[in-house]
């Protein structure tokens, strides 16, 4: 039999929720996940390495990339250009690993219009009070910061229903435990097992007795 091919997981949540704290755990508990890596048009900072943190690409490369439809999704923000290559992410899944990609809401619209079988997961607090707390009890940023992550929350909670599953970041070890357990749900759906079952009917065809 074939080895499965990886899923395309899209994780999104508010700035506060844990999201990447709880991917990072998932990939650190759990062997078959890949971390998709983007491309951008910033300036690397301090210990950040190509293909690592970021694939580093000057603006006339990212926009050639664009003009070859290479990213699965890709926005420009405070004059810089992000965006995910496609070739990574599928190199990986063709190795059967499941990717994870960590995108905001506009992204994950993009990608679903390329791939409609992914997978797209909520991360949230169990409050906005939570919310709240959680920013402010960082001590990093200032009110008026703290006053747009709010704004962004409250735009980004208009698109929660349109995501397949909701996870409450409650407790971070219980949540890492869902969210891989839907994961691992989603390799047995119908529509993602159509490799296996045409390759087990093509060896019932030619079995013999």
């Amino acid at each position: 039999m074939q080895k499965q091919r990886g899923l395309l997981v899209i994780v999104s949540g508010f700035s506060g929720a844990g999201k990447g704290t709880v991917v990072s755990q998932l990939c650190s508990e759990y062997e078959n996940y890949a971390v998709s890596v983007s491309a951008t048009t910033r300036d690397p900072r301090p210990g950040e390495e190509d293909g690592v943190h970021y694939y580093f690409r000057t603006t006339e490369e990212f926009e050639e990339m664009i003009r070859r439809d290479a990213f699965l999704e890709h926005a420009c923000y405070v004059g810089n250009y992000y965006g995910t290559p496609a070739g990574p992410v599928e190199e990986q899944r063709s190795a059967g690993k499941d990717v994870i990609l960590e995108i905001e809401y506009q992204g994950a619209v993009q990608v679903k219009k390329k791939h409609p079988d992914a997978t797209t997961v909520f991360i949230t607090p169990p409050s906005a009070e939570e919310l709240v707390r959680r920013l402010t009890g960082r001590g990093t940023e200032d009110t008026e910061v703290i006053r747009k992550r709010l704004d962004r929350a409250r735009e980004e909670s208009v698109h929660m229903h349109e995501y397949d599953y909701i996870l409450v970041n409650d407790d971070l070890d219980l949540c890492v435990r869902q969210l891989h357990e839907l994961i691992c749900r989603q390799h047995d759906r119908t529509a993602n097992r159509m490799d296996f079952i045409r390759e087990i009917r093509k060896e019932l065809r030619g079995l013999e007795i």
